[in-house]
């Protein structure tokens, strides 16, 4: 027996092992002409216009306004840019006018009154900053001045206390913007209103009930019109129920998107707070990759360059010093470091008003929802076929008087019927056309795309996943390769110095200052002190020192504690002159320090193997400066390598002196003054501990069982990643001696693409990359046919990110920069929550694939079922109440029930779903034929014998038929629920694994199952049912029942591998090869015979 899954179409290959096995390359070219051909197939990521413009144009949607209210908004998109292209250009032209006007005119301004408690009101802080008026900044004292009179210590920050937060708050506003107000309820109601055919049915309710009530008077006519109205109404319900409860969903996700956490110093501290809990006066820390939270003045700058262009529109970074230190909200920092002072927040800021003008589109049509469109667009032609041809046949016979009424009567005799009974008799034809429509037309279909993505976007946030774009929950279910980070993400970034080579001797551990050189220590403790981004404070209540930073600086800031570092009298004793920020591409920072006796001193740290090669001296155990020599180099590299074999991150220190003179006097000269890195002379190297965390092995196994292969991306040594690799698993024992298996970023670089693309495949470990590499790496694999997810936490993994299939950044780590570029941001920073983001992607795939086999189940059965009876009969068992009943428990409720089902354990022991396989595999084909079959089958056995099977015989023609369409629309029903079982696992015949846990589909069967029994016993004029004794609730029980063992055997029954649909497009492209070779020879013998004539 095959086992495939509905979500597991076919094997391209055999079962890939979990190491580094070498791919086969397919050509794609034929699929890629088709995918092209199709409108119904869109890129997963970056769309053009054009095809996004070509799906909607060629939809059939009998409600547009609901059908794609989850797309994009293109001309919304349009018009926003617009606007915000409008407010720059109105920004800059305002700030012309005024620069204009103070170089003529020396006008005095009016004087503001500050807020009580403050200095200096809001505006003037405003229009500092939006201005850009470095005179009036001079004028005020500069940024020190500002702080006072915003009473801000720009050492400590304000106060933490809750009542100095709110003064602020009161005085200058919180950092948060208008928003558009989320749609109520009746909203959703009107647009669920707005279905053509819901209106068509309305519009024939209407009619049905004034003829009605002309024909069999008030008593009893109005039950035909006002029951079809009724169960309008209940459909209109329940779908806008369903879609606001999914809008309330996105709702909730948006604002978690927008809450972005930010470190202040406040009360001497740095702590995290939300961005929209900052207020005027906070000092903000700034590094690589960081958003500003708001307006405000630089403090202290190092390289800093800021990235303004979503303010300007220019894409060059702007530098920042003294003499430009003016910050803009909604920018990044693209490079270096430091502190800024807030000045305005909200409204008060450009990009408040910018945030404010516009309404966000959150709209975004998935790969899986085109392809669902396109599914319900040929579903619903076929549909609206059938239904035009079922109405042409039952007027046919109408007219030739071949209808019959519920008591045996002609209801149309030439001459003697009256121009009101026959019109009356048209529109039920009519309204019974439009129902079979609205059963046929699955519009449910694609938007049942969106409630599964709405529900386990939901339930990945539980997962400590945060999903940016929908389309990534989908696309991760196809994923075939997984490039992860090693630092945080497969360890635990809990980092500790655990050992150290200094003066040539080992020490373990290095937890003390006894027996090192007084000239190391010192040279050690300044540089630690001033080369970093991390900080020292003590705590108020327990009085230890607290350290912030990067996990690494934190690990190295604690170390130099253990050494007896004060680390504000260390930062004290010197002035930073220049820095050179840590460069993933350089792996090594540095800083130039100026000392009080004006010596000036330059301190590098970073790789070990990459700092010791720009050494030439050391200093030895009594202090004096040794030569470097090759037998040196030798035995500190084979202490990085031991030290990296135990699965340490290895970092070296060094130092040198400068000339004074050499150092440049002008800020601006310094700015692009290269920090001298040779001749240096080595301090220390030290061996960082981050333990692998507890769970990734077993992670990384679940992914290699589900066909992905997981591939580690570090920037550490080779050594390091290598040892790291075996204990995660990845690396399997003797695949390291595989050649490519494991490759150093600066080798993969030097090879061309080509030669990258006949290896790339064997690669499992990749060290000392930087992120040009893993740009690379991303994408020769996925020219080599892969989906790849990519995991990063830096500015510089921006690119990966984007590049990648599913770009997955780090929440905890992780910088704006790199969150905005990806589309899942990891909360808690674990590879364990990025196998979790798997199992809901294949979980989206298959629970749409689920519903989509019972929905066209039901269609199938449906119109099949109408459509022999009304060209047999004359008349349909189904009335159209009773469809719109059906039309609710397969659309609606059954989306609610099938596509919140939550990921199993047998998700992951599949391959991965390639992109372009059909959403209806051989399985789902087998499972909806058989069951369509015997639902079909019974309920037309039942059509026309079914007086006789339910022994009616002896009941009037009208009570027998009642009985009958009553058991014939029961039975159908009960098929339909019991169904809905099955469809829960189509490859797998215990259907009921699992089912305590979906407390949503049991809910839903026992309401349908509620209703149903409501409609038949106590709704009779209504839905046209009469109650049943219970014989016949049995008899239709059992014909529901019986889909149960069918469909049991029925998975006995194995399916080819190769999905239906191939074999057509086999032979469509086998047409067209045939005719270009006919067109080809054609023109050949065109040729042979011109070159003939001229001869």
């Amino acid at each position: 027996m095959s086992s495939n899954g509905p979500g597991n179409p076919r094997r391209l290959s055999p079962r890939r092992s979990p190491s580094c096995e070498n791919y086969e390359r397919f050509d794609h070219s034929d699929d890629e002409d088709e995918t092209q051909n199709d409108v119904f197939n869109i890129l997963h990521k970056k769309a053009p216009l054009e095809s996004l413009m070509k799906w909607r144009k060629a939809t059939l949607a009998l409600n547009a306004s609901r059908r794609f209210r989850y797309t994009s908004d293109l001309k919304r998109a349009e018009k926003r840019e617009q606007i915000i292209r409008k407010i720059r250009t109105s920004a800059q032209a305002v700030r012309a006018v005024y620069l204009f006007k103070k170089g003529v005119q020396n006008t005095k301004k009016e004087e503001e009154t500050p807020p009580e408690g403050f200095e200096i009101g809001p505006t003037t802080l405003a229009n500092l900053v939006r201005d850009r008026d470095l005179n009036c900044l001079q004028q005020l004292g500069g940024v020190n001045e500002v702080a006072r009179l915003l009473h801000t210590d720009l050492e400590k920050g304000i106060n933490e206390v809750p009542e100095e937060i709110q003064r602020r708050l009161q005085a200058y506003g919180e950092n948060s913007y208008p928003r558009k107000a989320a749609r109520n309820f009746f909203v959703f109601v009107w647009e669920a209103l707005q279905d053509t055919t819901l209106i068509i049915l309305m519009v024939c309710a209407a009619l049905s009930l004034v003829f009605g009530i002309k024909t069999e008077g008030i008593k009893e006519g109005w039950f035909d019109g006002a029951s079809i109205n009724f169960a309008v109404i209940l459909v209109i319900l329940v779908t806008a129920i369903s879609d606001y409860r999914q809008s309330l969903q996105f709702q909730n996700l948006n604002e978690e998107k927008r809450n972005i956490q930010l470190q202040v110093i406040r009360g001497g501290r740095r702590s995290k707070v939300s961005i929209f809990d900052l207020v005027v006066g906070d000092v903000v820390p700034l590094n690589i990759g960081d958003q500003v939270p708001a307006d405000g003045i630089l403090i202290e700058g190092h390289s800093l360059s800021i990235d303004e262009s979503s303010m300007t529109g220019e894409s060059k970074y702007v530098y920042k010093d003294k003499k430009n230190p003016f910050l803009m909200s909604g920018c990044k920092v693209a490079d270096g470091y430091g502190t800024m002072l807030v000045t305005a927040v909200g409204l008060n800021t450009e990009w408040g008003l910018v945030m404010a003008t516009i309404s966000e589109d959150n709209g975004e049509e998935t790969p899986l929802q085109v392809r669902l469109n396109g599914v319900a667009t040929f579903i619903g032609k076929v549909g609206l076929a059938v239904a035009v041809l079922v109405f042409l046949i039952l007027i046919i016979r109408f007219f030739t008087g071949n209808t019959e009424d519920k008591n045996g009567k002609t209801m149309f005799k030439a001459g003697k019927t009256s121009v009101g009974d026959a019109f009356n008799g048209i529109v039920k034809i009519f309204a019974i056309a439009v129902t079979i429509v609205v059963v046929a037309v699955p519009e449910g279909l694609p938007l049942a795309v969106t409630l599964t993505l709405a529900y386990s976007m939901r339930k990945m946030m539980a997962d400590k996943a945060l999903v940016r774009r929908l389309s990534a929950c989908e696309t991760m279910g196809s994923a075939t390769t997984i490039c992860s980070d090693k630092t945080g993400t497969l360890t635990l970034n809990q980092m500790t110095v655990v050992k150290a080579f200094i003066a040539g001797e080992s020490r373990e551990p290095p937890d003390t200052s006894e027996g090192l050189p007084p000239v190391i220590q010192a040279l050690l403790v300044e540089g630690i002190s001033q080369n970093t981004t991390g900080s020292v404070y003590k705590s108020k209540g327990s009085g230890e020192m607290e350290v912030t930073g990067s996990p690494t600086e934190k690990a190295i800031l604690s170390w130099a504690l253990k050494l007896g570092m004060n680390f504000d009298d260390e930062r004290s004793k010197s002035s930073i002159l220049h820095v050179f920020t840590f460069n993933s591409e350089k792996k090594r920072g540095g800083v130039a320090l100026k000392r009080s006796d004006s010596e000036v001193h330059i301190h590098w740290k970073g790789a070990a193997e990459i700092v010791l090669d720009l050494c030439k001296t050391w200093i030895d155990s009594s202090g004096s400066v040794q030569e470097m020599t090759p037998t040196k180099v030798d035995e500190n590299k084979k202490i990085i390598e031991g030290m990296a074999a135990a699965t340490l991150r290895c970092i070296a220190f060094a130092y040198r002196t400068c000339d004074l003179h050499n150092v440049p006097v002008d800020e601006e000269q310094r700015q692009s003054w290269q920090i001298p890195e040779d001749n240096l002379t080595l301090l220390a190297i030290v061996g960082i501990k981050d333990p692998c965390r507890p769970n990734v092995r077993e992670a990384v196994h679940i992914c290699q069982k589900a066909g992905v292969k997981v591939r580690m991306v570090t920037g550490d040594n080779i050594y390091t990643a290598k040892a790291i690799a075996t204990e995660c698993g990845i690396l399997q024992p003797g695949e390291d001696t595989e050649q490519y298996a494991i490759i150093e970023g600066r080798d993969f670089r030097s090879y061309s693409e080509d030669e990258r693309l006949k290896f790339v495949d064997k690669i499992c470990v990749m060290g000392r990359s930087s992120p040009t590499d893993k740009l690379y790496l991303v994408q020769a694999l996925r020219k080599r046919g892969h989906v790849v997810a990519v995991t990063g936490d830096g500015t510089n993994d921006a690119p990966a990110l984007h590049e990648a299939d599913i770009g997955l950044s780090m929440g905890i780590q992780g910088t704006e920069v790199a969150k905005e570029s990806s589309d899942i941001i990891i909360l808690d920073d674990n590879f364990a929550s990025v196998v979790k983001v798997v199992r809901w992607g294949r979980s989206v795939y298959a629970n749409i694939q689920k519903f989509i086999q019972f929905q066209l189940t039901v269609n199938v059965a449906a119109l099949t079922i109408n459509f022999v009876a009304a060209i047999s009969s004359g008349d349909v068992p189904l009335t159209a109440v009773q469809l719109l009943w059906v039309n609710l428990i397969m659309d609606t409720l059954g989306a609610l029930a099938l596509a919140t089902e939550a990921p199993t354990d047998h998700l992951m022991i599949r391959p991965p779903v390639g992109r372009r396989e059909p959403l209806i595999t051989n399985i789902m084909w087998r499972n909806l034929i058989v069951q369509a079959f015997y639902q079909v089958t019974v309920l037309l056995v039942l059509t026309f014998k079914g007086n006789d099977i339910l022994d009616l015989k002896l009941d009037s023609t009208a009570r027998a038929n009642e009985v009958r369409n009553t058991v014939i629309f029961n039975a159908f029903v009960f098929c339909q629920i019991f169904n809905e079982f099955n469809s829960r696992k189509p490859d797998q015949i215990n259907i009921f694994r699992g089912l305590r846990q979906s407390h949503l589909f049991v809910g839903i069967i026992s309401f349908t199952l509620v209703l149903q029994v409501l409609i038949v016993e106590f709704a009779g004029k209504f839905a046209k049912t009469t109650p049943l004794n219970w014989k016949k609730w049995i008899i239709c029980i059992v014909i529901g029942f019986i889909s149960w063992p069918l469909a049991a055997i029925v998975k006995l029954i194995p399916v080819p591998e190769t999905p239906l649909s191939d074999y057509f497009r086999l032979k469509k492209r086998r047409r067209r090869h045939s005719s270009e070779n006919r067109s080809k020879s054609d023109g050949k013998a065109e040729v042979n015979e011109g070159q003939n004539h001229h001869v």
